[in-house]
């Protein structure tokens, strides 16, 4: 038994992959590994699809440094700065979210958390989403304290994401005006709130294969079981704008061993799959079993019936309204 099929025979009999095995799979043969990981997301997934959108409900301004980012005011980039919107606009994408078969909507903010002011008028919006869709709610607010946390879940929010972005040794390359234990002790935070947790990173960062697999290590001993996987989409203006993009055989295999170190997660395909020529079916043939649709924060997706047309090529069950 070669060295995939027997990691894949031990995942399913409650194996936990290590940092060594890990590094094994990725130099495994690339389509042998896809081919295992959709097995591995068959046995502890199913065919369920879960599937949620992103609304950039404040936009720009932010005062952290993160050299992949638009919204960073360190940085000199053409987007759209505006305060955080209201309720009647925030509903009604939810409401074009829900009818459309998306079962996750998330309300992002720019900058590194929120005022009280803003925390009571986010609420505020929650509630109003809470009471008049099902669509299930999700929060992206930066480094909030276990209060503010707490707030958010009253409101009606069922999950808080907060990406790790990569790992603890390559943060600071990333980012300087906050910190990997920060971003540790908002998920730890959410969690004790009774908040599920969304978190994950962005590839193709200058990361090594090591980062990765340290990122998804840690993700698996949070207990978090939503990864969104990114693959940077280099912006002009930020220091991250001339990075050579990853290749789609990239993309796979990062999903593929993510799928073998996180057997039951929903893995996401997340921001930059609109640079992949087939808009993450590959991927999606290689242990994803979860996306963000529709556009991202700054850049331009791909559109909900695109993607549930696909999913449903794939055999994929979309899950809609839990």
């Amino acid at each position: 038994m070669d060295l995939i099929q027997r990691l894949k025979f031990d995942v399913i009999n409650d194996y936990q992959v290590t940092k060594e095995d890990a590094l094994s799979l990725y130099s495994a043969p690339l389509k042998e590994l896809c081919a295992a990981a959709n097995e591995l997301r068959k046995h502890f997934c199913g065919n369920a699809f879960d599937i949620c959108t992103i609304i950039n409900g404040k936009s720009g301004r932010c005062s952290e440094d993160c050299k992949y980012c638009a919204q960073s005011v360190h940085y000199c980039t053409e987007i759209q700065e505006y305060p955080l919107l209201d309720s009647k606009c925030l509903l009604k994408a939810a409401v074009y979210n829900e009818i459309n078969g998306v079962l996750r909507y998330s309300i992002v903010t720019s900058g590194r958390n929120l005022s009280a002011a803003e925390m009571d008028m986010i609420c505020e919006r929650y509630r109003a989403l809470r009471d008049n869709c099902t669509i299930s709610l999700c929060a992206s607010h930066g480094l909030l304290s276990f209060e503010q946390l707490q707030q958010l879940k009253a409101a009606g929010v069922a999950r808080y994401h907060n990406n790790l972005e990569t790992s603890r040794r390559y943060f600071p390359h990333i980012c300087t005006t906050h910190t990997y234990d920060d971003k540790i002790a908002t998920i730890k935070n959410a969690l004790a709130a009774g908040l599920e947790v969304c978190s994950g990173g962005v590839m193709g960062l200058g990361e090594t294969i090591e980062d990765r697999i340290a990122m998804a290590l840690d993700l698996r001993s949070l207990g978090v079981k939503s990864i969104p996987v990114n693959v940077l989409n280099p912006i002009k203006g930020t220091p991250l704008g001339n990075t050579p993009k990853l290749t789609a055989d990239e993309v796979a295999r990062i999903v593929a061993v993510y799928r073998f170190i996180l057997p039951d997660a929903a893995i996401r395909l997340a921001g930059g799959r609109g640079l992949l020529a087939d808009k993450g079916k590959a991927v999606f043939q290689s242990g994803a079993s979860a996306a963000i649709s529709g556009d991202m924060l700054t850049t331009a997706g791909i559109s909900i019936s695109n993607d549930m047309a696909l999913l449903k090529d794939l055999g994929f069950e979309v899950k809609f309204h839990e």
